[in-house]
């Protein structure tokens, strides 16, 4: 019963803090895909690159203290892919791909349009190349887990107050429909809604306000996955009983 979590740390620093390297050792995790380190290789101690025996592969952004993603493993994945080919996005750190037999994991961080409009027009790019990744990577023909913080939420159950983010970058026309072609034309599925249809799951809580103890959140963070093993998990859970970062780790069980 593979246990692969997707988590946005917010400064893996901060989290480990926080006590998330603690918890990880409690989960029983196969994979653990996290984003938004907020490190360069020279701030990564032993405990974040091999924490509790994990195998860690990473991809740093340029810009310090910026993005940055990486995948956990147990075992030592038999290839990686550091990037997806996009030099703009691949200086960002936004994608860490393992390999293990005829299992892709890859970790990804989508750009947020949030800060300005040059953000969200970089968003609109990302999404522009990524799209053909995507389609490329359902036709290598092997399962395939892509897990991270994608800044979309897709659907109106997908975020609490969907009536006044309508225009406001994650929930704009155009976000949900490029997530629309990514189930619909390609072929992926998004595995939490596939075990849990109706939940009102949020993985992300804005620091303004009483946002997280109100529960007004959203749900960005994914699992994205070819049809055959994604028809194979059994349960999702968020977990909030501790606090790491804005994000709430996404945890899904699969059963290979």
């Amino acid at each position: 019963m593979p246990r692969i979590i997707s988590a946005n740390l917010n400064g893996i620093r901060s989290a480990h803090k926080k006590g998330f390297f603690n918890w990880l050792a409690t989960q029983s995790a196969d994979f653990i895909c996290v984003q938004e380190l907020k490190a360069q290789q020279a701030d990564m101690t032993e405990e974040f690159l091999a924490p509790h025996g994990y195998h860690g592969h990473f991809h740093y952004a340029e810009k310090k203290g910026y993005s940055g993603t990486g995948v956990y493993s147990r075992s030592a994945p038999d290839n990686r892919r550091i990037g997806f080919g996009c030099t703009e996005f691949d200086a960002e750190g936004r994608y860490t791909r393992c390999d293990f037999g005829n299992l892709t994991v890859i970790s990804v961080y989508c750009p947020s349009g949030s800060s300005s409009p040059e953000r969200q027009l970089a968003k609109f790019r990302f999404m522009e190349v990524f799209l053909p990744h995507l389609q490329e990577l359902k036709a290598e023909g092997r399962e395939v887990v892509i897990c991270g913080d994608w800044n979309i939420a897709h659907k109106e159950i997908d975020l609490k107050n969907w009536k006044s983010n309508q225009k406001n970058s994650g929930f704009l026309p155009e976000e949900r429909a490029w997530m629309s072609r990514i189930f619909d034309e390609i072929g992926l599925v998004d595995v939490h809604r596939k075990v849990a249809p109706d939940a009102a799951d949020y993985t992300w809580w804005s620091n303004r306000g009483q946002a997280y103890a109100k529960n007004v959140g959203w749900r960005i963070d994914y699992h994205v996955a070819t049809p055959g093993i994604a028809a194979c998990a059994k349960s999702v859970s968020v977990y909030k009983d501790e606090r790491f970062s804005d994000h709430a780790p996404l945890i899904i069980d699969y059963d290979l």
